[in-house]
C-alpha cells in the first residue's frame, strides 16, 4: 500500500492543507486515512484534505512525500483524478 503526501501549500479556513492520495484505489486510501484518524468528511473527489499540523502524522504512518504536481501525475496515471466539474463515471468513491 502506497499513499502520498505533498506539502501543505493549500490555503483555506485560516490554515494550509495538504492532499492524500493513492496511485492505486480509494479503499486503500480510505483505509490509510481512517488508520491515521482522518475522517471521512475530509474527502473531497479523489483526495483527502490534511491540515498542516497532520503532515509529519500522515509521514509517519508511511505516507511518501512529493511535489503536488506528482500528486496529479500519480492520480491520472492510476485512472482516480476528478477534477471539479466533471463526472466521474464507473468510479467508486
Amino acid at each position: 500500500m502506497t499513499v502520498y503526501i505533498d506539502p501543505p501549500a493549500w490555503p483555506g479556513h485560516g490554515r494550509m492543507w495538504s492532499h492524500l492520495v493513492s496511485d492505486a484505489s480509494y479503499a486503500e486510501l480510505h483505509v490509510f486515512a481512517e488508520d491515521l484518524g482522518v475522517p471521512r468528511r475530509a474527502f473531497e473527489r479523489d483526495h483527502y484534505d490534511l491540515p498542516s499540523h497532520r503532515y509529519a502524522d500522515a509521514v509517519a504512518a508511511g505516507a511518501v512525500e512529493v511535489s503536488s504536481r506528482e500528486v496529479v501525475r500519480l492520480l491520472r496515471s492510476a485512472g482516480l483524478r476528478r477534477p471539479k466539474g466533471r463526472v466521474a463515471r464507473g468510479l467508486p468513491i
